[in-house]
């Protein structure tokens, strides 16, 4: 089943330099949608995403995936200084830890689910390349932070999930 994904054009992107082959996922951190949309397509902002999904679940594409979105920021992993250049950018609607960080909708979740199957359709992107800006950003970025359920992204074959080394110890028991 196709997915409904309005377009909403944004000016602040430039050309990849090859394939993307990376997922990177953010929470919008600020107080609307309507406010991160716009500042997502503000050209003096120079700040963009491919795709942004709301609360209620709907997805707004921003940038085509073929071209270079703005999302990443000063960033690495593995050796990738330019994130920007690999990766494909979802914000995810959520005020953040600025103003007023919660639990992630289940119908959100889905569509984020949803959308991830429809983008590796089209773009080879292994699980453990599906990341989170934390991952790649670490000394500057908490999104999409701790409530974000990785563990049922993993559930539905998107991404990875592995359960905290204390969680493994006492789920052992007593000696």
């Amino acid at each position: 089943m196709p997915l409904n994904i309005l377009e909403a054009p944004s000016p602040n992107f430039d050309q990849r330099r090859g394939p993307p082959d990376m997922l990177l996922l953010h929470y919008t951190g600020m107080q609307t949608a309507e406010a991160a949309v716009t500042r997502l397509r503000d050209p003096e902002a120079k700040v963009s995403a491919h795709y942004v999904v709301d609360e209620n679940g709907s997805i707004l594409r921003l940038v085509p995936e073929e071209r270079r979105a703005w999302h990443a920021g000063r960033s690495w992993w593995k050796g990738e200084t330019d994130v920007n250049a690999v990766s494909i950018g979802i914000e995810i609607v959520n005020p953040g830890h600025e103003w007023g960080y919660r639990a992630f909708p289940d119908v959100q979740i889905d569509a984020v689910i949803a959308l991830i199957d429809d983008i590796r359709t089209r773009w080879a992107i292994e699980d453990a390349r599906i990341l989170g800006h934390s991952d790649v950003a670490p000394t500057r970025k908490q999104d999409p932070g701790e409530l974000f359920p990785w563990k049922r992204l993993a559930e539905h074959r998107q991404g990875l999930w592995f359960e905290p080394a204390a969680e493994r110890i006492a789920a052992l028991g007593p000696p």
